[in-house]
């Protein structure tokens, strides 16, 4: 039974002369192992009276009557609680529910949608207005010029007076002609 990749086993008492999808006499359990920790239940008052009067359970449903307790109360044996793990269980949806309003309402009124630019600048200019502007005097910065070494020419021009007229072109030093480098 169940789904693809999600199995689900119904624990049933049949008569063995029977086909194994035959009529079963009476459903006394399911297993689930797809969960996590596996969900077991079986109806320990119906499993004791089939175990008393004589049903024989496969391998399969032994292991679970072992892990219910179910086995060792018929066979006498210490140990009746099992060793089922219970899952935690679930907090219902209404009370997550009313958690998640009672934390809405505690949230402030302002700032719970977003605005258009426009109105978000408005806001902050309102706010916080803009101080007032402050000349400032910024001394003149002092350009230091040195005098070109005979390998380096350089022009320095400030920037203000920087014409087509002021831009000193440099000499081209001449490169040494093949005759003189075969020497």
């Amino acid at each position: 039974m169940g789904k693809i990749r999600t199995p689900f086993f119904r624990i049933v008492v049949t008569d063995s002369r029977k086909a194994r999808n035959g009529l079963s006499i009476e459903e006394i359990g399911r297993y689930v192992p797809g969960q996590e920790p596996s969900i077991m239940e079986v109806n320990s008052d119906r499993a004791q009276y089939w175990l008393g009067v004589g049903a024989q359970p496969t391998a399969a449903v032994e292991a679970i009557f072992k892990v219910t307790g179910d086995w060792q109360k018929f066979k006498g044996l210490p140990g009746t609680e099992g060793t089922l793990k219970f899952a935690t269980p679930k907090p219902a949806k209404s009370i997550a529910y009313e958690a998640a309003v009672k934390q809405a309402m505690d949230e402030p009124k302002e700032g719970a949608t977003t605005m258009k630019k426009k109105a978000q600048e408005k806001l902050a200019a309102k706010a916080n207005p803009a101080p007032a502007v402050e000349e400032v005097v910024v001394p003149e910065a002092v350009v230091e010029v040195s005098e070109p070494t005979a390998t380096e020419v350089v022009a320095e021009v400030p920037a203000q007076a920087a014409t087509t007229e002021d831009v000193v072109e440099a000499p081209v030093a001449e490169a040494p002609t093949e005759e003189a480098a075969a020497e």
